[in-house]
Formats: C-alpha cells, structure tokens, sequence
C-alpha cells in the first residue's frame, strides 16, 4: 500500500512514545516521594490504574476541544485522588508540577520504534502532530532521540486547533508542500488521528496496541509498529 505516499504523519503520545508505561514509571516513584501510602492509599498500582481511566478520559475531551489544557491539567490528579477517598484538604500540592516535570524526561517507546522510523526514513519524508503540550513533546523528543526522523514537528498548541480538527492537518501538509492523496497518518487515537484523518481525506492507519476492537469503517490497523515495513 505504501507505493502511492511521499508523505507519513505520526502521533507521538501513545503510538511511538510509550504514554502509559512512562507514567507508570514517574507515578511510582511519585507516590514514593509525595509519601501517598501515609495518606491512606492502598497501593501505587490503584493510584495508576484510577489515574489512567481519568487520563484518557480528559485527554479525549481535551482531543474534542470539550475542555482547555489546564482544565485537564487540573482535574487528572484531583479528581484521582477524590476518587480514591482523600478530602480535598489533604490532596497533595504541587504534584501536578511535579508530574509535569518528570514524564516528559522518561524514555519509553514503543517495541521497535527506532528499527521502524530509520526504515520508513529512507522512503518517505516523515512528520509529527501531536495534541501534546510543547514544552513537554519537545523534551520527550529530544531525549528519545527521535527528533531526527522527522522533517516537521506540528504541535496542536501552537497552531491553536487540536486534532481532529481539519485545519492542524492542513497546516501539516501546507508546511510539508504535500497533497492529501500523497499522505497518510499513524495514530492510536481513533477520534483525533484516524477519522481526524480521514474526516480530512488522508488515509489513516489506526495503531491499535492492546488489540481493542476495530470499527468496521477503520480500514486498516496495526498492532506493532514493525508491521509498518511490511505494510509501506
């Protein structure tokens, strides 16, 4: 399918930085650090788990423009610790800040994703567009080492619209000198990259990790990134 595009967009947050797996990381060692078991929490692992479901939860509202970046940014860990049965009075102070500050440094991608962008480098010009916020995409690509894959790094926040928009799309391929017919984008998020993409009329590929169900009008999913040098 590969033969018709000169042009491949990426998703950086859970399709080739590992989202998940470097939260964890930095909320293990903040619930160490923030001391959360002396405030009654029963385990890291309910505190991840509760503040994964809320995560995903805000960031499909933030993708949909249904609220800002520091609305998400202050619900994800207040309304994890009110769930978790802490009063609003002994919620930590700061631990947004601290969160903020510390995933962005982690380094997790997914399986083969170096093998798998030096590959499609040599034949297509590679991009990004990330709903992201820019101060932390921009450490995360500068410590993965991925920067140099890419030709454009497009960051929602600084054009103004999120995808599934269709004007972030257009701007990507404005900045690229590239047609729609030409281009094609990688994503795990089926509301912001796959039907942002196709809503647009620009092929998609829906990156699907944990093998969630595939809706009929998707057609064409992988479940690892290496599966990308068969396909293209």
């Amino acid at each position: 399918m590969g033969k018709q595009y000169k042009h491949i967009y990426f998703d950086l947050d859970h399709t080739i930085w590992d989202f998940d797996k470097n939260a964890e990381e930095t909320l293990h060692e903040l619930f160490v650090l923030h001391k959360l078991a002396d405030l009654g929490l029963s385990s890291a692992d309910v505190f991840i788990e509760t503040y994964t479901v809320n995560n995903h939860r805000l960031w499909r509202d933030y993708h949909l423009g249904v609220i800002t970046k520091e609305q998400l940014r202050q619900a994800r860990f207040n309304q994890t610790f009110l769930d978790l049965g802490l009063h609003p009075d002994v919620i930590p102070i700061g631990f947004e800040d601290a969160y903020v500050q510390l995933c962005p440094t982690k380094t997790n991608l997914f399986p083969h994703a170096h093998e798998t962008l030096a590959y499609l480098q040599n034949k297509y010009t590679l991009h990004l567009i990330s709903n992201g916020f820019k101060e932390s995409q921009d450490i995360k690509i500068s410590n993965t080492g991925i920067g140099r894959y890419f030709q454009h790094i497009v960051v929602s926040e600084l054009i103004g619209v999120n995808k599934p928009d269709q004007a972030i799309f257009q701007h990507a391929l404005d900045l690229a000198c590239a047609q729609k017919h030409e281009s094609i984008m990688i994503g795990d998020s089926l509301e912001a990259d796959v039907y942002g993409a196709l809503n647009f009329g620009m092929d998609a590929i829906y990156f699907n990790p944990f093998n969630a169900e595939k809706p009929n009008d998707v057609p064409v999913q992988i479940n690892h990134l290496k599966e990308l040098t068969v396909l293209l």
